[in-house]
């Protein structure tokens, strides 16, 4: 299992809050939200700041690095 940080009351009642709005449970809402974070990062970035390179293959950041490349 990966290291799962402890949320605050009130970050988890504040993601209790958008998992309604969503309609989803809050792990799912939870996903939902980093991945569209992760959109919002420069990947070249995110990846030279990045201090485990074990799992680039499987990396969001990297996967959306690849898509970016064959889209140009």
């Amino acid at each position: 299992m990966a290291y799962t940080p402890e949320l605050s009351q009130n970050e988890s009642a504040t993601l209790r809050r958008i998992a309604w709005y969503m309609g989803r449970p809050m792990t799912k809402t939870l996903t939902a939200i980093l991945k569209e974070t992760a959109e919002k990062y420069k990947c070249d970035d995110v990846c030279s700041a990045c201090k485990d390179k074990s799992k680039c293959g499987e990396c969001v950041f990297k996967v959306e690095q690849s898509v970016n490349e064959r889209s140009l």
